[in-house]
């Protein structure tokens, strides 16, 4: 082995073992949990831990509540929350990197401080701006002659509410990478579009949307990840209802796993939002690659 090979294996094999350790072991065990039917009698003796093969994932996509509501539910959050958040952070971006805009370092501060924010109080403090009659929100409809809302209540209204809190919470950290994107973009570009006659609309169509490209790529890949993994917000603020309208994949797998303790169903679950959120960076990724 020569000396390059050596330094190589010596500097990887760090990284390596915390992938195997913390990541490759859990997902070969998370895969083999899968396919047993190991649930609360198993713990208590493992010789009740039987090789079931795929029947999990038969009776998950058999399953009426996972693939009609909790996986119909997570693809409306991902296909609705997850463009408006991109569209929030690109506004957010432009505004901020505009050339006459000032005091940007506060307003970059602002826009990021609700991604650093703890999710549990960022939804207790929802709930209380949702109140049907106290919430700050429904005075303000009350004040212009509309009936209140009970938002996270009403099957129609809960999960626009929890997209909204999503788009509030999440658009800051795609902020700062649109910001990184848009001043990597050569100031000469904008220049030559301004000489051959391109207004502000044009420049924004033709010099940088062009050059996000990459930006909407790697935004777009974290986003659909993020939302396709839905939990924390309906289980603070809804617990999945009403009527099971905000109850989303991971949220069915942790009440599978450690409600009803049906850990290799909760597995299979996992598996195949797995293989969701494969699907999905891929056809982006293929989309990118054609334009």
């Amino acid at each position: 082995m020569s000396r390059e090979a050596r330094a190589a294996v010596l500097f990887l094999t760090p990284a390596l073992v915390v992938l195997g350790v913390f990541f490759f072991i859990p997902v070969i065990a998370g895969f083999a949990l899968s396919v047993t039917d190991f649930d609360l009698y198993s713990i208590g003796d493992i010789r009740n831990l039987r090789f079931i093969a795929l029947r999990n994932y038969v009776a998950v996509l058999r399953s009426e509540i996972f693939f009609w509501t909790a996986f119909v539910n997570t693809l409306y959050f991902a296909l609705v929350g997850g463009p408006l958040t991109v569209a929030a952070s690109l506004g957010a971006a432009l505004l901020v990197n505009a050339k006459a805009a000032k005091f940007k370092p506060l307003f970059r501060t602002v826009y990021f401080a609700p991604v650093v924010t703890t999710l549990v109080a960022v939804g207790i403090v929802f709930r209380f701006l949702y109140h049907p009659r106290f919430g700050i929100i429904n005075r303000a409809l009350e004040g212009i002659g509309l009936q209140p809302v009970d938002f996270l209540s009403d099957p129609r209204w809960a999960m626009p509410a929890i997209i909204l809190v999503a788009v509030w919470k999440n658009f800051g950290y795609n902020m700062i990478i649109f910001i990184a994107g848009l001043q990597n973009i050569p100031d000469e570009l904008y220049e030559a579009a301004r000489i051959d006659g391109a207004g502000e609309w044009k420049q924004f169509r033709h010099v940088t949307l062009p050059m996000l490209g990459p930006t909407f790529l790697f935004v777009g890949i974290v986003t659909a990840i993020g939302y396709l993994q839905l939990f924390a917000e309906p289980y603070v603020m809804t617990h999945g209802g009403p009527l099971n309208r905000t109850l989303s994949a991971v949220m069915l797998m942790y009440q599978e796993g450690f409600k009803w303790w049906r850990m290799g169903y909760a597995a299979a679950i996992a598996f195949l939002l797995f293989l969701v959120i494969a699907a999905a960076t891929a056809l982006q990724m293929r989309m990118q690659e054609r334009r």
